[in-house]
C-alpha cells in the first residue's frame, strides 16, 4: 500500500484538512460509542450516521437526545431532532453540533454493510 505523504508545515497541514475531497471529510465525523455499544461491537468510535441517536455532551444543548437529521460534511457538524434555533424574521433553523462533542447511544442498522462491519469490530462503520 502507497504511504500518503504529509507535509510538516502547518500552512500546507491545515489546506490538506480543509481543502480535503468530501469521501475523506466525512471519514472525520466521527463520535464515542456509549458504555453499552462500545462492550457489544468492542469499538470505540464511529462514523456518525442519518439516523444515529446521540446525546449532545457539550455546550448549551448538554444533555439533549435526539435522531441526526442532517450532516454537513464541511464543517463537521450535525444537525439533531428537536435542536433548532429561532430565527429573527420567524420560523427556525437547525443549531449545527461538532461530531465530537456527542455521544451515539444507538446505531442506525438499516445498512447490511455497516452492520457486518461492526460486528466484525471494525471502527470504519
Amino acid at each position: 500500500m502507497a504511504r500518503r505523504h504529509t507535509s510538516k508545515k502547518p500552512s500546507k497541514a491545515r489546506k490538506a484538512h480543509f481543502q480535503a475531497p468530501l469521501h475523506r471529510m466525512s471519514k472525520r465525523i466521527r463520535a464515542p460509542l456509549s458504555e453499552e455499544l462500545r462492550e457489544k461491537y468492542g469499538v470505540r468510535s464511529v462514523r456518525v450516521r442519518v439516523g444515529d441517536v446521540v446525546r449532545v455532551l457539550r455546550g448549551e444543548y448538554r444533555g439533549v437526545e435526539g435522531k441526526v437529521t442532517k450532516i454537513f460534511t464541511d464543517s463537521g457538524r450535525l444537525a439533531i431532532e428537536g435542536i433548532n434555533r429561532p430565527k429573527i424574521r420567524g420560523g427556525t433553523v437547525p443549531v449545527k453540533i461538532h461530531a465530537s462533542k456527542v455521544l451515539v447511544t444507538s446505531l442506525n442498522l438499516e445498512d447490511p454493510w455497516r452492520r457486518r462491519r461492526l460486528e466484525a469490530g471494525v471502527s470504519g462503520a
